[in-house]
């Protein structure tokens, strides 16, 4: 078997930290013992955004905001969907990620971050959802583990009312609330529709080909 390879670490605003490792040409993000995500498992990532983008139909110079660019699959999976009228903001918090997206995984990047489309933002997505009214066709959302946090205390108040509440704010009229979760969440999905929004639950394998764990995404539609 092939061993893995301590490549970098990388600190979360916060005080955790973050490792990045590689084995063969796989690599792995993880957080103590929990691997967060892996490249042999991009399939619901890239599902978050192709099914968002599906769902909000034919719209001129959509804007999408994605938050957390982790791996980058959601972004890739993106602008291969998207026309070049499009535009994508991309909220990171983590500059290590970023700092790997450009070095030693620069070959799975593909040049995505320097799309003409993309527009890359260094810092908090609950802050940028609240500061741009109207903004957003989309908000697209893998942040942390979903409404269940790993990473980071404070994300869990983009899965609370008053974040919820903001991204609402953020969308255009008939914009898409779409949220990927390691798991379901009754609570959370009522919550969701508490918060004005028309909700949609889809379960998604990890893997490209159909296998893996399930995973949740939430299509959460402005009413």
């Amino acid at each position: 078997m092939i061993p893995r390879e301590l490549i970098d670490t990388a600190q979360v605003p916060g005080g955790v930290e973050l490792r990045l490792y590689r084995r063969g040409d796989d690599f792995m993000i993880v957080l103590d013992r929990n691997e967060l995500m892996n490249t042999r498992m991009r399939g619901s990532e890239e599902a978050l955004a192709t099914m968002t983008i599906d769902r909000l139909g034919a719209r001129a110079r959509p804007h999408l905001l994605i938050g957390g660019y982790g791996m980058g699959f959601t972004l890739r999976a993106a602008l291969a969907r998207l026309g070049r009228d499009a535009q994508v903001t991309v909220v990171e918090l983590v500059p290590g990620i970023l700092k790997w997206a450009r070095g030693p995984m620069a070959a799975l990047t593909a040049g995505c971050l320097d799309d003409p489309r993309v527009r890359l933002v260094e810092g908090d997505v609950g802050k940028r959802i609240e500061a741009d009214k109207l903004s957003y066709d989309a908000i697209l959302l893998d942040v942390d583990n979903g409404p269940d946090g790993l990473v980071r205390d404070a994300n869990g108040k983009l899965y609370g009312m008053a974040g919820l509440a903001a991204a609402r704010m953020a969308l255009k009229p008939g914009g898409a609330l779409a949220i990927w979760s390691a798991a379901p969440d009754a609570v959370f999905k009522r919550r969701l529709g508490d918060a004005g929004f028309a909700v949609e639950e889809v379960a998604v394998r990890a893997r490209e080909n159909g296998k893996g764990p399930r995973h949740v995404i939430w299509f959460a539609t402005k009413r």
